[in-house]
């Protein structure tokens, strides 16, 4: 019978935040397998917990994965940790977790540390409707088509920047959706020197232009005021009640049926309607 696979989250910078469930699972496991070895074993140590570990990152996502496959079929059980954070999300994890639910494995998520529910939750922006977009591309061209998509989104909107590309991705900001719009920057989450900035992407620019960027920073950025569309006038009205005249039905019926569909008074149309067929 095969294994299970456990994603299990891990502190975003404060270690009390590791839940008894998080550990619990970690000192289970058969094996773990992780982003940064050497990180995660500074962790394991914290926990006094030892195990072995496999490495599982980026640019060995198809041999590691398979080896973590093959042992999860055996039946061993492992757990998946990236440096910090929840993996799988904006994670190469995510593509451990397609193998396996394709191979029958059973992939079971611990709730823990995340830096985009954490930040989004304290940015004083709408958190009903939000999309979460990672890194931005670094490639202009990929980068430019990525923000093109983004220019109408009505949706709160996450990004993750590093410290040295912060001004320059401030900038796009500015340059896609204008300085007046409302962003919140989160700058070590959960740690000694965490800090949340609100304001506008102009204020932003003009404090990180002054104060040297430093940490891990998470931008939560105000969607596009969504566009109430203009009320149908009687004349677009007129004109449908005509289009359905011509498709063979009968006056009062086709006022009826345009202004139940658009929203428009029915003796108003019907009058506007009456005048101009004569009838």
């Amino acid at each position: 019978m095969a294994g299970t696979l456990y994603l299990v989250p891990t502190p975003i910078g404060n270690l009390g935040d590791i839940s008894q469930r998080i550990a619990d699972t970690l000192a289970e496991v058969d094996f773990i397998a992780a982003e940064d070895t050497r990180v995660s074993l500074k962790l394991l140590n914290h926990l006094d917990i030892k195990k072995p570990m496999v490495s599982y990152y980026r640019h060995n996502t198809e041999a590691g994965g398979q080896a973590v496959l093959s042992r999860l079929l055996a039946g061993e059980s492992c757990a998946l940790v990236t440096d910090a954070g929840t993996p799988a999300v904006s994670d190469p994890g995510e593509e451990l977790v397609a193998i396996c639910a394709a191979n029958g494995v059973d992939v079971v998520a611990i709730p823990g540390p995340c830096a985009l529910v954490t930040a989004l939750a304290v940015s004083g922006l709408p958190t009903g409707r939000f999309t979460f977009e990672g890194f931005l591309p670094m490639n202009k061209k990929n980068r430019k088509a990525h923000l093109d998509a983004l220019r109408e989104e009505p949706r709160t909107m996450i990004f993750y920047e590093a410290p040295h590309k912060l001004l320059s991705t401030l900038e796009d900001l500015r340059s896609w959706f204008g300085g007046e719009r409302r962003l919140s920057v989160c700058r070590e989450l959960t740690k000694l020197h965490e800090e949340v900035r609100r304001g506008t992407i102009e204020d932003a620019l003009s404090w990180f232009g002054e104060h040297a960027p430093k940490g891990e920073f998470v931008l939560i950025l105000e969607g596009a005021a969504v566009r109430e569309e203009e009320a149908p006038t009687l004349e677009q009205g007129l004109a449908r009640v005509e289009a359905l005249l011509e498709a063979g039905q009968s006056l009062r019926d086709a006022v009826r049926q345009t202004a139940k569909d658009m929203g428009l008074p029915r003796k108003a149309l019907y009058d506007m309607a009456v005048s101009k067929n004569g009838n």
